[in-house]
């Protein structure tokens, strides 16, 4: 049936005007966010299909890309603005259920920074910009790639700080390969930013190198000062 031939009133659209988006089933609002169907089936059977293959809603959060675009009527654009939205509602749900975290130590940043390197084939840089009291202003991906001063400039890292008045910063990235050992890119970059944090009185207190089974604290390591 297309979805023109549904009366109005049962519309995802219309029903979410008339009783309130708390009202409306899974399929409903997810057939909103898919705006249309194909030319087999209309978007609200399309939304119906596109749960009983996650089997549920719920397990959209683990699913990637491109088992998304599998999905016969999900193309790349819905595929982005699903993941897109999901995303928002997670860090949303993030900031109501957990009280802000101080990032004091090692162990902490990475319990709290981990998942963000989850599967991950090629090196991500992130930076940490914390203010006074060791709490997070904002997370930021600088770089991807392999990691070396070419790539990772201080100027970016620095910019940022500046823009967020951030008192100190972290330094995170990945090593996809599992060997947590600093490479020698690895010891140069941080000990430059080191010092020019020293310089601009915002300290890079650590870099940490992480993998799926623990990470490397150049802090711990006294390589850096805090």
């Amino acid at each position: 049936m297309n979805l023109k031939e549904v009366p109005e009133k049962e519309r995802p659209r219309e029903k979410l005007l008339r009783y309130g988006r708390e009202n409306l089933s899974d399929s409903e609002l997810l057939a909103i966010i898919l705006k249309t169907g194909t030319k087999d089936c209309n978007v609200s059977e399309l939304a119906i299909k596109v749960i009983k293959e996650l089997n549920g809603i719920e397990n959209i959060k683990d699913i990637s890309l491109n088992k998304l675009i599998k999905i016969k009527g999900i193309g790349k654009t819905k595929a982005i603005e699903l993941l897109v939205l999901f995303e928002l509602a997670k860090r949303i749900n993030k900031k109501k259920e957990k009280p802000r975290v101080k990032y004091t130590n090692p162990k902490v940043i990475y319990e709290n920074s981990k998942y963000l390197f989850e599967g991950l084939l090629q090196e991500h840089f992130y930076c940490l910009y914390l203010n006074t009291k060791k709490e997070l202003i904002e997370r930021k991906l600088l770089f991807m790639g392999t990691l070396n001063k070419s790539i990772v400039h201080p100027r970016e890292i620095f910019k940022e700080a500046y823009r967020l008045s951030a008192s100190s910063i972290v330094c995170l990235h990945n090593h996809p390969s599992g060997d947590l050992t600093p490479s020698k890119e690895d010891i140069v970059l941080t000990d430059s930013l080191v010092k020019i944090g020293q310089i601009n009185g915002i300290p890079v207190v650590d870099h940490l190198i992480i993998s799926d089974d623990g990470y490397y604290s150049f802090y711990e390591k006294s390589r850096v000062i805090s």
